[in-house]
């Protein structure tokens, strides 16, 4: 867990657990922002806080609207999986196709603009882990549906998708990301670790420089990453042909910051089937939250596996937990 939180902060976030009304989660969500120290180890709590807090401010907003409702449908996409990533970027820059290649989803695909409308979720495996991927509509100066940024700010990261077949490819992404800065969305490679603005919402991106199939596509690509591999890690493939497409789905799952962990009860073999996931640093009590609410105050002590054929060790609460840990946990 992130270092040297104080204990105020600790007492609030008890508190914020317990909270149930909207206004007062955000309201604890807000003073936890502020006590929260602002260094490098905390980064993506300060990530994970924003998320909280700007999807309260949806909800109130919502709940604030004569009648109760916003007109017209809810856009908001609930999560699944390990966490999840939007597909973000100008207009047809192959979105869609990476959708349809990489989920079971079926998109609407084709050769002219504008054809995503509304958001359309799937789900892509990376080995055991399911992560949910969200296509939305293009982002362009004269196309921009207004409920984008929010969710946008609402996701765990996001992927931005650049057309290769294109020569004005960055004039299409430079366009795109000014647009979101100006909804206090910025894109970036790593999080700040210094920001005090709890408006503007940072979130970690994988540029995805899509149809490497195409003519040209590998001189495009040579000054895609001289512009943009500065600010954003690169990852060139080609849904046509399904070249890349492998090291796409390893680096989108890099994205979320979590690790994998596999549970077991007392003489019971291990649950394969689906790992619970966490984000890098959790300990022990943050599985055992995970696992059940009851447990966080139940929990004595777990036995943890790391590595194949390792001996089990006996770990106290707080025990910091690996990627790919078996972990029994023992409760009073």
């Amino acid at each position: 867990m992130p270092a040297n939180l104080p204990p105020q902060y600790l007492k609030l976030e008890a508190e914020f657990r317990q909270a149930t009304k909207p206004e007062e989660r955000l309201d604890k969500l807000r003073e936890l922002y502020r006590l929260l120290p602002k260094h490098k180890g905390t980064e993506k709590l300060q990530s994970d806080l924003k998320q909280k807090m700007s999807e309260l401010r949806d909800d109130l907003e919502e709940g604030r609207k004569p009648g109760g409702k916003k007109s017209g449908l809810s856009r908001r996409v609930p999560r699944e999986g390990a966490g999840q990533v939007v597909l973000v970027g100008p207009p047809n820059s192959g979105k869609s196709a990476l959708l349809a290649s990489l989920t079971n989803a079926k998109p609407e695909i084709a050769a002219y603009p504008f054809t995503t409308r509304n958001a359309q979720p799937g789900i892509m495996m990376w080995e055991d882990v399911p992560v949910q991927l969200v296509d939305l509509p293009p982002i362009a100066a004269d196309f921009f549906e207004s409920w984008v940024p929010s969710v946008i700010r609402a996701a765990d990261a996001a992927i931005l998708t650049a057309d290769l077949a294109d020569d004005d490819f960055a004039d299409a992404l430079e366009a795109a990301l000014a647009l979101l800065a100006e909804r206090h969305v910025v894109l970036v490679n790593e999080l700040p670790y210094d920001d005090l603005d709890e408006s503007t919402r940072h979130l970690k991106t994988l540029l995805v420089a899509v149809k490497l199939d195409v003519d040209q596509a590998r001189d495009r690509l040579a000054i895609l990453e001289e512009w943009f591999a500065p600010r954003f890690p690169v990852v060139a493939c080609s849904p046509q042909t399904g070249e890349g497409l492998e090291t796409l789905r390893r680096a989108t799952y890099d994205l979320l910051g979590v690790i994998r962990i596999y549970t077991k009860g007392p003489g019971k073999p291990i649950d394969r089937t689906r790992p619970f996931t966490l984000p890098i640093g959790a300990s022990v009590l943050d599985l055992a939250r995970q696992v059940h609410k009851d447990l966080e105050h139940s929990l004595k002590f777990a036995r943890v596996w790391s590595g194949v054929g390792s001996e089990p060790r006996t770990v106290k609460r707080d025990h910091e937990l690996r990627d790919a840990d078996v972990v029994e946990l023992h409760a009073s």
